[in-house]
């Protein structure tokens, strides 16, 4: 029993092995690390969003806004950097304050209305893109600093770009977050039974301000992100990022019913979509399917922890 109970954790590590291998057998290209820290590279936006939206998963909840708050945190850090490499410093703490507080109001309304919280982050969301849309006019605007994009993406020992180091540092971070820490277990308890967190004296109003603040942070950090590996800032950049949020969280293990979860499964599941990704391009199959392959991995993957889960 204790081995099927580490299975749906331990499965999407396996699953991303197999992937792998399947890559490398259709192209060399995956047996050349620089390739490898490409593909990470292009996960990183997704994987840090990621990260902190499975804090409100795992605690029960669920954050559409991410999308929303991505596409605000690339506009508005472009339109405070204003081209001077001087306003790098300004424009990234702002940016990050100004995300974290968007997390802190949809926190809010969850925690004081008792509201779903598929409904309220929708709305946010819709109210995200409008803000972003007046802000910046509705077209892109802000230069992006000069050194800012240079830092992101140079490779250490001419391979690993500070973006993937920066994705593996964040989600060690959360990880040890969740596991180590009284926040970490509250989390855990109030998504497992918050009936019987509540009875045993945990603040659920505290926990989810501070999961929710944790999922708009870690938004606009993917914000930044998606910023320094394109360069370019659009009100619609982040469009998208909410589904593939929730796909890599599913895929990690993490349940919509809260209480069970993994930062670094998470990880591991961003990096199996863009993985099957890069192997619908190696194919040459059209760009479209990509969604169908998303679409088909997250049901698998819904499947088999279902499974698991009975089983347990």
């Amino acid at each position: 029993m204790r081995a099927w109970r580490l299975a749906p954790s331990a499965a999407i590590w396996l699953v991303l092995l197999v992937m792998l291998i399947a890559a490398a057998w259709l192209s060399d290209a995956f047996l050349e690390p620089v390739y490898l820290a490409n593909v990470v590279r292009q996960a990183a936006p997704v994987g840090i969003a990621a990260i902190g939206a499975t804090v409100v998963m795992i605690l029960g909840g669920v954050d559409l806004s991410v999308g929303a708050v991505v596409s605000f945190a690339a506009v508005f850090s472009a339109m405070q950097m204003a081209g001077r490499a001087e306003n790098i410093g300004l424009a990234v703490v702002s940016t990050l304050v100004a995300c974290a507080l968007l997390g802190l109001v949809n926190g809010a309304l969850i925690a004081w209305n008792r509201a779903s919280s598929f409904i309220l982050t929708l709305g946010t969301s819709l109210a995200i893109y409008g803000l972003t849309q007046l802000y910046s006019g509705g077209t892109a605007r802000g230069i992006v600093a000069p050194g800012f994009r240079e830092f992101f993406n140079f490779r250490l020992a001419g391979i690993v770009p500070v973006i993937a180091v920066v994705l593996v540092v964040l989600a060690v971070a959360v990880e040890t977050l969740l596991r180590t820490t009284r926040f970490g277990r509250s989390v855990y308890l109030i998504g497992s039974n918050a009936g019987a967190a509540r009875i045993a004296g945990l603040s659920l109003t505290r926990t989810t301000l501070a999961a929710y603040t944790i999922s708009g942070l870690f938004a606009g950090l993917a914000g930044l992100a998606l910023l320094a590996r394109s360069g370019v800032s659009t009100t619609s950049s982040g469009r998208g990022f909410e589904l593939d949020t929730l796909a890599a969280i599913v895929l990690g293990g993490t349940v919509f019913e809260g209480g069970r979860g993994s930062a670094a499964a998470t990880v591991a599941g961003v990096l199996v979509l863009f993985i099957a990704f890069n192997i619908v391009n190696i194919l040459g199959l059209n760009f479209n399917l990509q969604l169908v392959v998303k679409g088909l991995i997250v049901i698998g993957a819904s499947a088999v922890y279902a499974r698991l889960n009975r089983d347990r």
